[in-house]
């Protein structure tokens, strides 16, 4: 970034303008999508066969577009090389840079997805120049008997792995989990998994859209064709370790904040509430997300600016933000998430 004096000035300038943002959402159309994400985000146009909203995206090909306010129209991509650490904090500039360091999705499966892998920071930068890809879901609703796949039940070997896949036996190998609403899984880099069908999930995960699919039940599309599968180079991304526990425990505690998830690249924080809740961050040095699973809330900020969040919207508090007054319309339920 240059710091001539022009630069600087108009650098200051943006940085007075930040307010809670919203972004217009990125739907993708896919096979195994369902009809549940434009209903759930209410939106005007009701599309069946979505099986993805990207809400926040730095990911390029598919960066997120601001939806309100002065700065709507402008990407985010954009607003970070502008605005730096006023919008991402001090530390996720220095660390990410003009990448927004984080990918936020609703997911709508219809029919299975595929199995598939990511690899981890050193493996993506190597091989696709990319971060890596850890990740979490967190079960907005589910059909009775909804199921996803989230680590090996056995121990399993590289020469294990590439026997199974051929033999088709590779789903008996993984630990198969009924979901329902409000489960959650935390993903790291090398867990294999896949969601199942029935399964509307949110997904905050690194900024990287590098998945190996290993195994998709030998299914043909239109064509006759059978997709690509990656099982060598998930070979290398696997973590074969097995654990005692995939799923990530928590006890709801209604009006105050419950952590679910710390790592090196995201915490995530479930807020449910029926009375106002402030929340500071002076300290944070980091932009905060909400994402709103249910119900709506007002949000007003330090600096005088008010938004409401609504079930199905996501939310960017920029960096510089001290504090935030969160005042439920009626019983509500947010995500909060941001990079310690």
């Amino acid at each position: 970034m240059t710091t001539d004096n022009k630069e600087t000035k108009f650098i200051s300038e943006e940085t007075q303008k930040l307010y809670p943002l919203k972004f217009e959402p990125i739907l993708k159309p896919v096979l195994w999508g369902g009809s549940d994400i434009c209903r759930f985000k209410n939106l005007k146009s009701l599309q069946d066969g979505i099986g993805e909203s990207w809400e926040i995206s730095g990911v390029q090909g598919n960066v997120s577009v601001i939806a309100n306010g002065p700065l709507a129209g402008t990407s985010i991509d954009e607003l970070l090389i502008r605005a730096g650490e006023a919008l991402a904090g001090k530390k996720v500039y220095e660390r990410f840079g003009d990448t927004f360091p984080l990918l936020i999705k609703f997911i709508d499966a219809k029919d299975d997805l595929s199995i598939q892998v990511h690899p981890d920071d050193a493996l993506s930068k190597a091989r696709h120049n990319s971060f890596g890809k850890t990740e979490m879901w967190y079960v907005v609703n589910a059909t009775p008997g909804a199921y996803l796949y989230s680590g090996f039940k056995k121990n399993m070997t590289p020469e294990a792995y590439v026997e199974a896949v051929h033999n088709n036996t590779f789903t008996d190998t993984l630990q198969k989990h009924e979901v329902k609403t409000g489960d959650v899984f935390f993903l790291p880099a090398g867990r294999v998994h896949a969601i199942g069908a029935g399964c509307f999930i949110a997904e905050i995960q690194q900024t990287s859209d590098i998945t190996y699919r290993i195994y998709d039940f030998n299914r043909k599309d239109a064509s006759g064709r059978s997709r690509e599968l990656h099982t060598e180079l998930a070979k290398d991304a696997i973590d074969y370790r097995v654990y005692d526990s995939y799923k990530t425990d928590y006890e709801r505690n209604v009006n105050q904040p419950v952590k679910l998830v710390t790592c090196p690249y995201f915490t995530t924080v479930l807020l449910e509430m029926d009375i106002p809740m402030m929340r500071h961050y002076t300290n944070l040095d980091s932009f905060v997300i909400y994402i709103c699973m249910a119900g709506h809330c007002t949000i007003k900020d330090d600096k005088g600016n008010t938004d409401i969040i609504r079930q199905g919207e996501s939310m960017l508090i920029p960096a510089d933000t001290k504090s935030v007054m969160i005042i439920p319309g009626e019983s509500s339920r947010l995500l909060e998430t941001f990079v310690e």
